[in-house]
């Protein structure tokens, strides 16, 4: 039913306003609406009629910028825009790419190792894991690493039990206190750091970093430290960068780097103190430096000492609180330093030149911890040294591996199996043979439970 326009004076107050089509949804009747709450009308007082300004004469009712169909496409192609573009990031983005599965429960517990060395041992199962330089064994669980993906698995069966995966390639994955730090290659560099619990796979921090291709991950009580040719980078246990040593990318304080232009080779750390061979322009030898892994500032090293050494091609072993073990394979000396960066002793080397050749993979020199000695595989021999002064002790020739302590006896991987030996003397006490299945490379162990671990190469295998 329309308006008749010709009602009332255009001046009169009662004249009715007129109602533009393009402002209703029902073909140009006016809508009206009521407002649905649980207030009870029924007690409410009558509402009054809220008083208005009569319109101006002459002049229609102001038209909504919004209510005109070319403003509504207008609207909705904005929309679009706006949903497309977050489609597009998250398809494109890192999580879209990530599978985190984490375990419903936490593993079960497992019965303590054997007081000795069983007679023999039988290969329980096998698995890729061509990221972990070492087994990790942690938590009642193992973890294996190969390609973009990180498996939390039972030890007896090898079932997965979580899953971490991305569409990056694995630079390197670590076991550092009892979380898993997993270093994934992006760009031109290892810079993507996630960091997983080992028994659940539950993801407890990530970062990003400056860490070169081929690094490897030094670990020491709660620093982390990535290993390169121009640069170092240590982390807290929180992946907080803590301090960062070489040719820094981003430099935000100039001259804060004690040397730039140098290269690194190996690099050890013990009591939050980071040791580094450098190799710099203007030295007659190479340098070993030793500097704090924090400090009030990340990019502004606290040095303890640096010294020109007596050689070139040097190599850190290895470092037990304030002293560093360094092999200088020119003079063919082992050599200990002090903490104030003075030589306390000198030994005698007898390995092949082909050994100290060349710098280790990843600069870290293949050596493995107990609590009573640190054992460091040559390449052809395992040296066994005093974890509290770094002196030699024995020597255990045509191995293939350090040793480590399995329940409360001394192991160490030879061809064909393994040798048990007295840690103290290095005395044979019996031998197990462990089928490789043709596999004749290094071998670096570590255990779980009462389950033996074997990195050989690109394969993790576990023994029982």
């Amino acid at each position: 039913m329309s308006e008749r326009w010709d009602a009332a004076p255009e001046n009169d107050p009662a004249r009715p306003v007129p109602v533009d089509p393009e402002q209703t949804s029902n073909g140009g009747e006016p809508e009206t609406s009521a407002v649905i709450g649980s207030e009870d009308v029924l007690d409410a007082e009558p509402a009054q009629p809220e008083a208005t300004e009569p319109p101006l004469a002459g002049k229609r009712a102001r038209r909504s910028p919004w209510n005109r169909t070319r403003d509504r496409v207008f609207a909705a192609g904005i929309v679009v825009v706006v949903a497309v573009t977050g489609v597009v990031i998250g398809v494109t983005s890192d999580n879209a790419a990530t599978v985190a599965q984490v375990a419903a429960t936490l593993p079960p517990g497992l019965p303590p190792a054997p007081a000795e060395v069983p007679g023999s041992l039988t290969e329980l199962w096998q698995a890729p894991s061509s990221s972990t330089p070492v087994p990790i064994g942690e938590a009642n669980s193992v973890v294996t690493a190969d390609k973009g993906e990180v498996l939390g698995r039972d030890p007896y069966t090898g079932d997965v039990r979580w899953r971490y995966s991305r569409d990056l390639e694995l630079c390197t994955v670590a076991l550092a206190g009892i979380k898993v730090d997993a270093v994934y290659r992006k760009d031109t560099g290892c810079s993507e750091v996630t960091q997983l619990d080992a028994g659940t796979g539950r993801r407890t921090a990530q970062r990003n970093g400056d860490a070169e291709l081929g690094t490897r991950l030094v670990v020491d009580g709660s620093h982390v430290t990535t290993t390169g040719k121009k640069l170092l980078n240590t982390w807290r246990d929180d992946l907080v960068k803590s301090m960062e040593y070489g040719q820094v990318p981003a430099i935000v304080n100039a001259n804060k780097q004690p040397r730039t232009g140098c290269t690194y080779g190996t690099v050890a750390a013990a009591a939050g103190k980071i040791g580094v061979i450098e190799r710099c322009p203007g030295d007659p030898a190479d340098r070993f430096t030793i500097y704090r892994a924090s400090n009030d500032e990340a990019d502004d090293p606290k040095v303890d000492y640096s010294t020109v050494l007596a050689g070139k091609n040097a190599k850190l072993v290895a470092m037990s609180g304030d002293l560093a073990l360094i092999v200088l394979p020119e003079q063919k000396l082992l050599v200990i330093y002090g903490g104030d960066g003075v030589q306390k002793s000198a030994y005698p080397l007898d390995v092949p030149a082909a050994d100290i050749a060349q710098d280790p993979v990843g600069g870290i020199m293949p050596t493995a911890w107990t609590a009573q000695g640190v054992y460091w595989f040559t390449g052809s021999k395992t040296m066994a040294f005093s974890r509290d002064d770094l002196t030699p002790r024995w020597t255990l020739n045509s191995s293939v591996g350090p040793g480590i302590t399995f329940g409360e006896q001394l192991v160490v991987p030879i061809q064909g199996g393994l040798s048990v030996l007295d840690e103290l003397t290095g005395t044979t006490i019996r031998t197990v043979g462990v089928d490789r299945r043709g596999y004749n490379g290094p071998v670096q162990l570590s255990s779980v439970g009462p389950v033996l671990l074997e990195q050989r190469g690109p394969i993790l295998a576990a023994l029982k």
